[in-house]
Parts: C-alpha cells; structure tokens; sequence
C-alpha cells in the first residue's frame, strides 16, 4: 500500500506510543532523524497521520481501521483508473493494427508481399519469427555476419527457442573458420537449434511453419529488397529445396565426408561452380570465403589431383568421378 519498512516500523510504534516526538522513535528504532521524519512524511501523505486536539503542533496517528479502510479505497479509486487507462490503450493498439494490416494488404498481389529495404526486411522478419508456431527454418549464405547482427539476432532468437518453437539453419562450410561464427553458432545450438553447414546454399531464405517464406528479390544482393510469399505451390517448392539441402548438410562442428581422393565437399562445390563458368569472384562469393582462400583452393586442389593447369585440373576431376 505505499508503506515502505521505516514507514511502517514507525507507524506501529506510534500507534503504540502516541506521546512519542521524532527523537524518541529514533532512538528505539535505531534510525537517524532524518530517516524518522522522511517516514513521518511519507505516512502523512498517504493520510495515516493527523495533528493532534489535545496536543497542537504534534501529530497522531490515525487507527488503522480508518486510515487503511481510506487507503485502500483510494488505491481501488487508482486500480480502476489504470484499468481504464489500459482499455484504451487496447483499443487504440486494434486501431493501429488494423490500418497497418489494411497498409499490408494493399503492397500484397496475389499471395506475394514486397518488401523494400534492409529495415523493412528485418522488421517482417522479427514479426513472422514472434509469430511462428512450430518451426523456423532458413539459408545464412554469404559468410560469417558482423559482430553487431548477431548480437542483435540473439534475443529474438532466444525467446522463440524458449517458446518451443523449433530453429533449424544452414549455414555455409567457411563459417566454421570464422572465431565469432563458430561461438554464435554453438550459443544457438546451446539453446536448442539446429544447425548445418553446406559447402554453397541457392540464397538467403526464411521458412516460418512453412506457411509462408521470405526470400531475397535478388539472390546477389540481398539490400535491393525481398518478397513474402503465401502460395501454397511455391511454398511446395522451396520448402523441398530447404529439405534437400538439409539432409545433405553436416551438422556444425562435425567433419564433412570426403567426396574423393582428399577432397572435401566445399572443394568439389568449388569445381561445380568453376565448371559451370564461374568467376574465381563469383566463386568465392557463393563460397562465402575471401578471393584469396578460393585460389588458394584451386592450388591445393591442382597439387593434390596432380594438375598442372585449370584445363588439366577440370579433366582430372571429371575422371574421378568429381563432376
């Protein structure tokens, strides 16, 4: 009710001891004078203490069937306003809600919803996390993220884990070289989530419930903007993507199997994309390691195949089975 253990203390006493002044309190209760008469005035704001009729210029306390009976009327009085206070609030938040729901419907075309900028996405993102059910599935290409995104990531991610919501993520093979990677990722697995590592992934991807699924308008770039896309068929078709990719990906930490003569799966996903025509840029990029790391693959791959050229070390590859 307001009273705080001086307050009390002092209130019984005087209630016991009605003649009492500030020192006498004081010295019984072991409590200096200013923390008596701080007490004094607290109690002779919430109304438990009167001046005196017979005494003037001191005060009384008032009995505690009047003085609580008062206060706690005063405090149902303050109840009751909160509670209609909160009732507005209610209904104002419905209103917002609705105008931004109504704002949401209108950017929407047939089950796809277009998102513009990095805030924009993020925003999405935290909302579809906040409302997922049962699982939360997505792609992390690109590498290890700066210090700041996943440190920003990691109490949306603990409250949906701890909502029983189940996190399922792959990231790429490079993250395991990466000191902050490599804690983040045994943090989240701490917590609950899966996590696999693939040599390359197709884009950045989001699956809630695989109800709906957020995905990079350019797989390249994922600042031009995304899309949300509801359509059950396309849904289909990236959650089978998501499954395929899960079920070949080696769970975090443990060593990837080799695909040929000393050859790890991030390497032979290298010679795919180099035989495919990529760049050693584009290369690296899908990679999700530094131009550098990627030629300096291709030399250990060209050491270890017996290979003198790039020409020679696509055919030797080819003839182990690797393309």
């Amino acid at each position: 009710m307001g009273l705080d253990e001086d307050a009390e203390a002092v209130y019984r006493l005087m209630l016991e001891h009605p003649s009492w002044g500030v020192d006498a309190l004081g010295e019984f209760l072991g409590r200096e004078r200013s923390a008596v008469t701080t007490a004094l005035d607290r109690l002779a704001d919430l109304a438990l203490l009167r001046p005196s009729l017979s005494d003037p210029g001191t005060l009384r306390a008032v009995p505690p069937d009047l003085a609580l009976e008062a206060l706690l009327a005063r405090q149902q009085a303050e109840l009751a306003r909160r509670q209609q206070e909160i009732e507005q609030s209610r209904v104002a938040v419905a209103g917002l809600l609705a105008d931004y729901s109504l704002l949401r419907d209108g950017q929407r075309a047939g089950g796809v919803e277009r998102l513009v900028g990095l805030d924009a996405i993020r925003a999405r993102l935290e909302e579809l996390a906040y409302r997922a059910r049962s699982e939360a599935l997505a792609f992390a290409p690109g590498g290890p993220q700066p210090a700041e995104n996943r440190e920003a990531g990691r109490p949306l991610a603990e409250a949906t884990l701890k909502r029983g919501v189940g996190l399922r993520t792959v990231y790429l093979d490079s993250v395991v070289n990466d000191p902050g990677s490599r804690e983040h990722a045994r943090w989240l697995i701490s917590c609950g989530a899966e996590i696999r590592t693939a040599p390359s992934l197709p884009m950045r991807m989001h699956i809630i419930d695989r109800e709906v699924v957020l995905v990079p308008l350019d797989p390249e770039d994922s600042s031009k903007g995304a899309v949300v896309i509801h359509e059950a068929g396309a849904l289909a078709g990236f959650c089978a993507l998501f499954d395929q990719v899960w079920a070949s990906a080696a769970p975090f930490g443990e060593a990837p199997a080799r695909g040929g003569p000393e050859v790890s799966p991030q390497e032979i996903t290298l010679l795919k994309l180099l035989a495919d025509g990529m760049t050693d840029e584009a290369a690296a990029r899908k990679l999700g390691v530094s131009l550098r790391t990627e030629r300096r693959m291709i030399t250990d791959l060209s050491n270890r195949l017996g290979a003198g050229s790039r020409f020679q070390l696509g055919r030797r590859a080819a003839e182990l089975g690797l393309l």
